[in-house]
């Protein structure tokens, strides 16, 4: 059973993103918290698998929330659900290591597909959604010499599924499209995140995006 938190300051949509969820035999909604603080504290008491976190909520946002948690060592996944238009802070929540975002107009099927996905150990990475989020909020930054070199330090074959994973591809997608099997896609996936110094697929996308290997619309739609 994967165990689900709602993070949310609405009270209208924790209850609709909880009946959502509960009608799957697998899903169970252990807690809601209505701001970042009873986000931090329910899920360091209830330990869920993942974290449903909204951005916008009083006393603190959902991004200090995620940066808490991660620093904290819960292995509860963070999978930030937003409006997008007016989240500026998505980025920053993805460079601070959440395992994903979704839209709040997403449909339930899905919402509970993304759980799945994100307890699963992977990352979500809706292409059409990233290619928007990255053209909306980068700001092409000066490269920094030293990302750079780690981006360098990566074989042929580990660029290449960094480049798949921008376009949203899951293990098994990435399987077939290199001909490889899952455990070894997985084992790329593994030592390119170790060469980059990330903790999630999300953060080596958003580097390859910063850096230039990956540039906006070049995703599959």
């Amino acid at each position: 059973m994967i165990k689900v938190l709602i993070a949310d300051d609405q009270a209208l949509l924790r209850g609709g993103l909880r009946a959502i969820l509960e009608a799957e035999d697998d899903i169970e909604v252990v807690a809601e918290a209505s701001d970042g603080v009873e986000a931090v504290d329910e899920t360091l008491r209830t330990h869920p698998d993942v974290v449903l976190m909204d951005i916008r909520m009083p006393r603190l946002d959902g991004l200090e929330a995620t940066k808490r948690l991660l620093a904290s060592g819960t292995r509860a996944r963070i999978l930030v659900i937003t409006t997008f238009d007016r989240d500026e802070y998505v980025y920053r929540a993805l460079r601070a290591g959440a395992a994903g975002f979704l839209l709040k107009s997403t449909s339930g099927e899905r919402l509970a597909e993304a759980v799945r996905t994100v307890a699963g150990g992977e990352s979500l990475l809706d292409p059409a959604i990233t290619t928007r989020l990255v053209e909306h909020f980068l700001a092409r930054p000066d490269f920094d010499p030293e990302v750079r070199g780690r981006l360098d330090g990566l074989t042929p074959r580990e660029r290449e599924i960094l480049g798949l994973l921008a376009r949203g591809m899951s293990n098994a997608e990435m399987g077939r499209e290199l001909f490889l099997s899952e455990t070894t896609v997985k084992s790329h996936v593994t030592r390119m995140l170790s060469k980059l110094g990330v903790a999630s697929r999300v953060q080596a996308v958003v580097m390859a995006y910063e850096t230039g290997l990956v540039r906006p619309g070049s995703g599959r739609s």
